[in-house]
């Protein structure tokens, strides 16, 4: 994954008006945004992946395959970008089905540019947190992969809170080298605190 790229926000635009398309486009790299347009939802589907720091400006009526059907094909490929409505039929039905489905917003055209900016900047900050969270837990996966085996032995048994000498008389070795072992590993993990380490400890196992 490469971080510094992922942090370059893109706006994923899918609608079959090219006026529309044009308009969002602008509007939006005028904010300093990457924009990338699609004029179908299988234009859109053909790609292998979307980047992580993303979301998707979606018109809901399209010829073949419409946005609530494109929503629910992100879901089954368990893509999960946040997803903003367009509309120019204010269907209310079709509404409360995209927010169930987890939609950031549901406009309907023609809205103010000050209205999709705020819906935007709502949606990036969704994913912006999700995107930090899971950086930081892959962040973590690589410092525990540096220690030792005999390291994570020594992490796992005080993370559960048993004394150096107890840890010492379970490994067979001598309370001293025990101290050296969880130096290091306080070291290598960049943790000051052990209750710290042990609740970071704990999301990791979680997933996160």
């Amino acid at each position: 994954m490469n971080a510094t790229a992922s942090l370059s926000p893109t706006v994923y635009v899918v609608d079959d008006d090219i006026s529309i398309r044009e308009s969002l486009s602008s509007l939006i790299r005028a904010e300093g945004m990457q924009v990338e347009v699609f004029a179908s939802p299988l234009d859109f589907l053909a790609l292998e992946r979307l980047k992580d720091f993303s979301c998707v400006v979606l018109d809901v009526r399209m010829p073949g395959l419409d946005g609530l059907a494109l929503q629910d094909e992100l879901t089954r490929r368990g893509w999960q970008p946040p997803i903003i409505f367009i509309t120019g039929h204010g269907d209310v039905p079709d509404a409360v089905r995209a927010m169930k489905a987890g939609a950031i917003d549901f406009l309907k055209k023609p809205f103010e540019d000050f209205a999709l900016l705020n819906a935007i900047t709502a949606a990036l900050s969704r994913v912006s947190s999700e995107f930090h969270k899971k950086l930081e837990s892959a962040e973590l996966q690589a410092r525990y992969e540096q220690l030792t085996p005999r390291e994570k032995e020594v992490l796992a048994m005080v993370t559960q809170g048993r004394p150096n000498k107890v840890i010492a008389y379970e490994l067979g070795v001598s309370e001293s080298t025990i101290k050296v072992h969880r130096h290091n590993v306080m070291n290598k993990m960049h943790f000051r605190s052990l209750p710290e380490l042990a609740l970071a400890m704990q999301r990791l196992k979680e997933g996160g």
